[in-house]
């Protein structure tokens, strides 16, 4: 990470220490990592990738955007679209209260805080710059990493849904980007297909 404080630095550690105590593994390029610690990793880089110059608060939301995240699975809530989306609110407040307890400790100050606890809360896309490329490179990581995988575990027609909801929480730029992914044949064509219809 270029020209960043010593605050900054000992957050990123401390976010990529209690990522690395994920039980949850994968495996990239031959190697074996904690899973969140990878994602974590991923989306500072498509952060960086997307806008070198964007703000501490939006770097250190971006780290800590899954922190801790398998404390809560998905399998605590109902298997519906309401469970999910309990599980996914619950999840928010939680990334936001660690990341601040962190934040905190390595010494930034009330209005740093907020400002990351509020992008880890998914407030105001849409009418947030921030948030919006925040959500974007959620996207980004999301279809160059793990599409692939997740689009031969569902049917067409949910992977279809899945991609056009993507697809809206995205800007133009978004997008764009996105449609210049090494997508394989077969996850072209399903894009594709969401898409046009």
């Amino acid at each position: 990470m270029h020209g960043q404080s010593e605050r900054f630095l000992a957050a990123i550690d401390r976010f990529d220490a209690a990522n690395r105590e994920d039980p949850n593994r994968e495996v990239y390029q031959g190697q074996h990592y904690p899973r969140e610690l990878l994602y974590a990793q991923r989306m500072s880089h498509w952060l960086e990738r997307l806008a070198p110059d964007a703000s501490e608060a939006l770097r250190l939301a971006a780290r800590s955007q899954h922190i801790r995240r398998w404390e809560i699975p998905r399998g605590n809530y109902p298997l519906d679209r309401k469970g999910y989306y309990q599980w996914r609110t619950t999840l928010y407040g939680f990334h936001a209260a660690a990341a601040g307890r962190i934040l905190r400790e390595v010494g930034y100050d009330d209005a740093t805080i907020g400002r990351v606890e509020d992008l880890l809360g998914k407030k105001h896309l849409k009418t947030d710059p921030e948030m919006q490329l925040l959500e974007d490179v959620i996207c980004l990581v999301f279809l160059e990493n793990y599409f692939s995988d997740f689009a031969r575990q569902k049917d067409e027609t949910a992977i279809i849904t899945i991609v056009r909801k993507t697809w809206k929480k995205m800007s133009a730029r978004g997008h764009h980007v996105a449609l210049e992914l090494p997508f394989s044949p077969a996850d072209r064509v399903l894009i594709e297909k969401a898409l046009a219809q």
